[in-house]
């Protein structure tokens, strides 16, 4: 059986201890140099980061997050292992975790070490769509002669010298489809590397749950379980036609995902049509104070990735999802494109208070959409707020200042609040 070394890269057969040295992290699958679709997803990617510059967090459960009213964007395994989870509120991840060592984030930084990690998938192949700062896909197909080794070698030298240049870890799927792929990346976290073969894909999917669609969320599950689908077994039962008149589009997608099949490509050329995130909350909430704080943390992402990728949005847009999973969608066209966290907040903030009072919600989401190049974005000011600009101006200053002498060189007070 094709064997790979992950610390020395060595390729071998059929062994379980490296011969050249001496490593038991040797992976081995039939279709293991054969497979070419992989996903790439960093290990607890903002933790990591902290850890790394921080060595004295090393062994200590970390938390990426607000204060108390504020909520987890992320957490280390150590404190995933105490049930930490993301989007749970602080106050909720402190009292599974109190010995956690709470850390504001800092994405600037973050935005810089994804450049870092895309530049050395760069040199892999032209076939990357990044999914976020911290994963994405990576077509190999048709390398191996250019790099004298196959997908499987590079994509094992890629997270290692992910942690030995970057200082970040990462788990890698390998398969011969996108969905594949991105549920391998999940089954061997962290520094983790799944295969799903081709001639295993039915077997291996049948007892699976159907929650493993990349997708489903609570509300696809709720419905799928009403109707008696609970598995990928279950799935298999219904016919194509009748999936499809029980959840519309989706359920042609059900029927294909069921048997390993996806047709999708791998395209780094796709435009970027929106720039978005989101967060489901692990107990509904009405209060004020929790959801602006929200609110602001969701528009500095979006604004970190706008810029990241050097677009701005023409278009702002707010979602909220009632507790009876009523969605409430409201948008605006502003006069200028925008990559500004502080004009996405103010804007969004407008739209949630147009809302009114229809709280409890479980779940509050921003983006930006009408995409264009970043040259043309906030260049005219506010005739009804006159300080708009300046506040643009110190923006801009700040992400200059934090990329030169690092994030902690400046902080904004709002992202202070408590």
């Amino acid at each position: 059986m094709p064997t790979l070394c992950r610390d020395c890269l060595t390729t071998v057969s059929d062994t379980r201890r490296c011969p050249a040295c001496g490593s038991l992290r040797c992976l081995q699958h039939d279709e293991l140099f054969d497979l070419s679709i992989a996903h790439m997803d960093c290990d607890a990617f903002y933790a990591s980061v902290e850890k790394r510059d921080n060595p004295e967090l090393a062994d200590k459960p970390v938390i990426i997050g607000g204060g108390k009213r504020g909520v987890v964007s992320t957490a280390c395994y150590i404190a995933r292992i105490r049930g930490v989870r993301s989007a749970m509120p602080m106050f909720q991840a402190l009292k599974l975790c109190p010995n956690a060592v709470v850390v504001k984030p800092r994405m600037q930084v973050y935005v810089e070490v994804s450049r870092q990690i895309r530049a050395l998938m760069d040199e892999l192949t032209p076939a990357i769509e990044p999914l976020s700062l911290d994963e994405a896909f990576l077509d190999l197909t048709g390398t191996a002669k250019l790099h004298g080794a196959p997908p499987a070698v590079m994509l094992a030298r890629l997270v290692k010298r992910m942690k030995d240049e970057v200082g970040v870890t990462g788990s890698i799927g390998l398969s011969h489809n996108k969905f594949l792929a991105k549920v391998a990346s999940d089954l061997d976290k962290p520094q983790g590397f799944a295969i799903i073969g081709k001639a295993e894909t039915e077997d291996f999917l049948r007892d699976k749950p159907v929650r493993l669609i990349w997708g489903v969320g609570p509300a696809a599950q709720e419905s799928l379980e009403r109707a008696g689908i609970y598995t990928f077994a279950d799935l298999l039962r219904w016919d194509q036609q009748e999936l499809s008149e029980r959840f519309g589009s989706m359920g042609y997608r059900l029927w294909h995902l069921a048997r390993g099949q996806d047709r999708r490509k791998i395209s780094a050329r796709q435009p970027v049509k929106s720039i978005s995130k989101e967060t489901t909350f692990f107990e509904d909430t009405s209060s004020l104070d929790l959801l602006d704080g929200h609110l602001w943390r969701l528009s500095e992402q979006v604004a970190d990735r706008a810029k990241a990728k050097r677009k701005a949005g023409r278009v702002v847009t707010l979602k909220l999802k009632q507790a009876n999973f009523s969605l409430i969608s409201r948008r605006v066209s502003l006069r200028d494109a925008t990559q500004m966290a502080d004009t996405i907040y103010a804007t969004a903030r407008g739209l949630f208070d147009q809302v009114g009072d229809q709280g409890p919600y479980r779940l509050i989401g921003v983006g930006i959409s009408d995409i264009v190049d970043e040259s043309g974005a906030d260049l005219s000011g506010d005739l009804l707020d006159p300080k708009a600009a300046q506040r643009r101006k110190a923006e801009r200053a700040t992400d200059s200042i934090r990329a030169r002498f690092g994030s902690d060189a400046i902080q904004k007070g709002r992202g202070l609040r408590r």
